[in-house]
């Protein structure tokens, strides 16, 4: 691995570019701070670009996030490190040292203009993670239409070394024997924004998720129903056909002591609803059910939203799922245990089901920096009702899901509480600010 002398001098370092992250960085910049933002995947946006709409608004999670995505690539005081993962923090004194690797893009960032001629020249075919492998890329490919920065990455174990991507670049950007890089970043502050993951579709052996091609994950239902999804409309993905019955499992990934995940990831019964609302819309005629052992409405207009979709026609059964198993012409068949009626088990089929998967930590932080990792992996809170956005490191801080579970308004919200915590925090260090930091920021290249 190459590393890289050169250091990088910043007011606050935000690990992860989901919409906490961007709305922190964008927070801070806008008070003058400079802000590099490291994120894993090759574009930012994280969790909610890929999704449909949101709930209770049922507004547009793409025109939400765009925007902001946008806004922070064209700041003045923030700098954008894609496909990157911070290996360690270390506190130097009253600041910090950040080691950040640079994965291969096999694709030269200031050489690429997103012309996409390499990906229409490539012959190889991948599954497409975004679109929950209903579709395919090229092993060359910008990962989606609005990814930020729009760069392309080359997948090199399905990469098979034809050179026509190489061939056809006009800016000769394409480098096939790229190598990983690091570098050091020197902050004043950090916010840990890493986000969330959802529980593996097969950690319920009973739901065969990973087995039955029309099981799917909440996700990929996002997908599905978003208008520039893979199909264009909701299909089955097992034989394409339009379903006529679908079914929500709840609590298929939380309030399970045998997974590991004890604790209600609170946003499940909502996305559950809101997509149920969704697709009662998009198909008319389909009946859909969601089996929940109770519906947890907690935030402002999220009781009404679940009974408006009562009213629609959803039918809620108060029961709790045993076994789901595949029968004839693909078609799946749930065993239901009734709650209120206590020893009778049902068993229903449906076209569709989509398993309502809980939260995650999506990093394990704990081996890289100096911060309190709680039990349940997610980044410990000493005051949470007092200050919910310090964590046990001082100059540490944390926003959004990596705290623990949240929707979006409450990411939002704890992203504007990070910032402030943090610009009152570099303000007792340093009451005149630090707009050399700055200047030096807008002139570092990676």
């Amino acid at each position: 691995m190459n590393v890289r002398a050169a250091t990088r001098v910043f007011d606050t370092l935000v690990i992860g570019g989901g919409i906490a992250g961007l709305q922190t960085a964008l927070d801070l910049a806008d008070l003058g701070l400079s802000v590099a933002i490291v994120e894993k995947d090759a574009s930012i946006g994280g969790k909610m670009i890929g999704l449909s709409k949101v709930f209770p608004t049922l507004d547009c999670a793409s025109c939400i996030t765009t925007p902001k995505m946008a806004a922070a690539a064209h700041h003045e005081n923030i700098r954008i490190f894609t496909l990157a993962e911070v290996s360690s923090v270390v506190r130097r004194g009253e600041d910090f040292t950040a080691r950040v690797t640079l994965k291969p893009r096999f694709v030269d960032e200031d050489r690429c203009i997103g012309c996409r001629l390499c990906e229409y020249a490539c012959d190889a075919d991948v599954a497409d993670d975004f679109e929950g492998g209903l579709s395919s890329h090229r092993a060359i490919y910008v990962p989606f239409t609005n990814a930020i920065p729009q760069i392309a990455v080359l997948d090199p174990e399905e990469c098979n070394l034809c050179g026509k991507c190489v061939k056809v670049c006009p800016t000769d950007a394409v480098v096939l024997d790229q190598k990983p890089r690091e570098i050091e970043i020197e902050v004043r502050s950090v916010v840990v924004a890493t986000g969330f993951e959802t529980t593996p579709m097969g950690a319920r052996s009973e739901y065969h998720g990973n087995e039955i091609a029309n099981v799917i994950s909440p996700l990929t239902m996002e997908r599905l129903l978003a208008p520039h999804g893979p199909y264009g409309r909701v299909l089955r993905p097992a034989d394409g056909k339009v379903p006529d019955s679908v079914a929500f499992v709840q609590c298929a990934g939380s309030r399970d002591r045998s997974l590991g995940v004890p604790y209600c990831s609170r946003v499940c019964c909502m996305y559950a609803i809101k997509q149920a609302m969704l697709l009662s819309g998009s198909l008319p005629f389909a009946d859909i059910t969601i089996y929940t052992m109770d519906i947890r409405a907690f935030g402002k207009g999220y009781e009404t939203f679940y009974h408006n979709a009562s009213a629609m026609g959803i039918e809620f059964v108060k029961g709790k799922v045993a076994r789901i198993d595949e029968v004839d012409d693909r078609n799946v068949e749930v065993r239901v245990e009734h709650i209120d009626e206590r020893g009778q088990v049902e068993e229903r089929r449906h076209d569709l089901v989509v398993l309502s998967l809980g939260m995650l930590p999506a990093a394990d932080l704990r081996d890289r920096m100096p911060i309190g990792v709680s039990a349940d992996g997610f980044v410990t809170v000493p005051k949470p009702t007092i200050e919910p956005c310090r964590t046990t490191e001082e100059g540490v801080f944390v926003s959004g899901t990596a705290a623990g579970p949240k929707d979006i308004v409450d990411a939002i919200a704890e992203a504007g509480a990070a910032a402030m915590a943090v610009s009152v925090y570099l303000k007792k260090k340093e009451p005149e600010g630090c707009a050399a930091c700055a200047v030096t920021a807008g002139s570092d290249t990676p």
